[in-house]
């Protein structure tokens, strides 16, 4: 069996109010002890507990502190006071970081799967319904390229009036840009309507247009939809109908269209690109 590395880590806080102290745990920074070059650092992703204490808490502001944080040590910071220093400067009180915790890890990704689950994903109850929809297309598609170390690379929830109009609310989930290409990702559920598909296939050309004019770079889109046998109704029904008409739909837009099948290999390549 191989040795364990040593590594510390921090349990990173939401403290909604200070005089209280009632705090939830969000996310963990680790890193292997005595390599400043080898830090991680993970978020939730069910907010649920956030919201629960705080209902006005800004969910899309502590998901942006996670890609600061993750920018701040991809730029190699000697210790943790950068960080420390990031997170006093956005959010004053109401986020906080514990003293360092020793621990031995096989490596530090699985330990870092594991230290989520024993102190902020909240406890799953077996008859909890799975999440499906666009929800489970997005989430697969975050898994997948956190695996493959490009995410804390990708630009998220990019604002389509960037490159459209301004009042465009279409927000895409992911994207990066290797060299003259700009490659988004955005998740798009096939069971129930369509209306999302043909909402993305319109609004293609303008996006197009515009990432051309302001970054001066080819788009290429993808979607990622739910395989076919995902759906409730058999190939021969409307969902077979409905899942055809969406595809062809985005396709007609030259949208590249994925399953979550896919995503394994579309994070591959991306590590590519972003020379990971």
């Amino acid at each position: 069996m191989r040795d364990r590395v040593p590594c510390e880590f921090f349990l990173i806080r939401y403290v909604p109010d200070a005089v209280k102290g009632e705090f939830t745990n969000i996310g963990v920074l680790l890193r292997e002890a005595g390599r400043n070059d080898r830090t991680m650092v993970r978020f939730t992703r069910d907010w649920s507990r956030v919201r629960c204490m705080d209902s006005d808490s800004d969910i899309g502001l502590l998901e942006a502190l996670e890609g600061e944080i993750d920018a701040r040590l991809r730029l190699g910071a000697a210790d943790s006071k950068p960080v420390v220093a990031v997170i006093e400067e956005t959010f004053s009180n109401s986020i906080q970081m514990t003293e360092a915790r020793a621990c031995l890890a096989e490596n530090t990704v699985t330990e870092l799967e594991l230290l989520m689950r024993l102190y902020v994903e909240p406890l799953r109850i077996k008859s909890e319904r799975k999440r499906t929809g666009r929800a489970a297309i997005a989430g697969a598609m975050r898994t997948q390229f956190e695996r493959a170390g490009v995410w804390g690379q990708m630009r998220k929830k990019i604002a389509a009036s960037m490159y459209t109009s301004p009042g465009d609310s279409m927000r895409i989930d992911c994207g990066y840009r290797p060299n003259g290409v700009v490659k988004m990702f955005h998740a798009i559920s096939l069971d129930g309507d369509v209306e999302a598909a043909k909402g993305l296939a319109y609004s293609t050309p303008g996006l197009r247009a515009g990432v051309a004019r302001v970054e001066d770079a080819r788009l290429e889109l993808t979607a990622v939809v739910e395989p076919l046998r995902a759906l409730s109704d058999d190939e021969g029904g409307e969902s077979f109908d409905r899942y055809r008409f969406g595809v062809e739909t985005m396709e007609s837009q030259e949208i590249r269209v994925l399953t979550t099948n896919d995503l394994g290999r579309a994070a591959e390549a991306a590590k590519v690109d972003l020379r990971i």
